[in-house]
């Protein structure tokens, strides 16, 4: 980690304060909730965050560290161990750069514009002005832009933030726009399709909209996708499948599965007629566990999902 110890290094501390503001250990605490012990053994035993430090070794979190802060404590709450976050973040960071071809900080000061206008319809609670903004961002980005990159993390910063009075009312505010809008999606492509994959979430690993919008990413695939409400048993869904007859089963989650998850998995893939696979963080969690048996994974990037669920009906990729 740099520890600035000249006149050039703080000169170019200097200059960095100019451009972005930095936050000093125990401002990082009040704001995400992890008290400074947890943040320097995140730093020191895992290398998960990587502050500035002042000539006088005063660590300085830049907003990027703060929302990294943020992302291990998603990660942990989900159920990683901490020692697994940063190879998790390790492998899914780049996919965001990846995409990109204009620099970067171009891109992300494009989103952050989009994400504050949607932001002061959401504070204003102005469902008319909402509409508006949520179209000129479709009528601008491809729909895995617009829900990667732009509403869905608005959507998680607003879950994260519900410390202050109100707040909790703009997640819900912001929640039930998305929810409805991405459902009517949703109904537009089934109906011009066959049903050839039912999406279903792992009972309570999984938000509402989170698993709309992966069926929504999966529709693009150029499949008919039906989802199945929240809450589906996974012992039940052998059933469901019977009456449906899907070419594919698609299970999301995003927590981290549980030890005896790919014994359940196995002996339901055993029992369907179609292709069992799996979507969403767990997917890659999981993925080592099961290799050698019939279960595919997805990944959790949206372009990704629509991929491999293609080339998984054409039979062209191997579980």
């Amino acid at each position: 980690m740099p520890v600035l110890t000249d006149v050039a290094a703080g000169k170019r501390l200097a200059v960095a304060l100019e451009r972005e503001e930095l936050f000093p250990i125990r401002e990082v605490s009040r704001m995400t909730g992890i008290n400074p012990v947890t943040l320097r053994a995140w730093e020191r035993r895992y290398g998960l965050i990587q502050p500035t430090r002042t000539e006088s070794g005063h660590r300085l979190y830049s907003m990027t560290d703060i929302e990294r802060v943020r992302s291990i404590l998603d990660w942990i709450e989900r159920g990683v161990a901490v020692s697994k976050v940063g190879k998790i973040l390790a492998r899914t960071e780049p996919l965001k750069v990846l995409s990109r071809i204009i620099p970067d900080e171009m891109v992300q000061d494009d989103y952050a514009q989009w994400q504050q206008q949607m932001h002061a319809a959401v504070s204003a609670f102005d469902d008319i002005q909402l509409e508006q903004v949520y179209g000129q961002i479709f009528s601008s980005y491809p729909l895995s832009v617009v829900f990667q990159d732009i509403l869905m993390p608005l959507w998680k910063q607003l879950l994260q933030r519900q410390e202050m009075f109100g707040q909790t009312s703009e997640w819900l505010f912001l929640d039930g726009f998305l929810r409805s809008r991405v459902l009517h999606r949703l109904m537009l492509m089934r109906n011009a399709r066959p049903r050839d994959v039912i999406v279903s979430a792992l009972a309570g690993q999984c938000r509402e909209l989170e698993l709309l919008v992966a069926a929504l990413f999966l529709s693009g695939s150029g499949a008919g996708v039906r989802v199945l409400t929240i809450g589906q048993p996974l012992e039940e869904l052998m059933l469901v499948c019977e009456k449906i007859k899907p070419r594919a089963l698609v299970l999301f989650s995003n927590h981290a599965p549980t030890p005896e998850l790919p014994r359940h998995l196995n002996r339901l893939a055993l029992s369907l007629d179609c292709q069992l696979l799996l979507a969403g963080d767990m997917s890659d969690l999981t993925q080592e566990s099961l290799a050698g048996s019939s279960i595919g994974c997805l990944g959790n990037e949206g372009g990704l999902m629509r991929q491999r669920l293609r080339q998984f009906l054409a039979g062209n990729l191997d579980t």
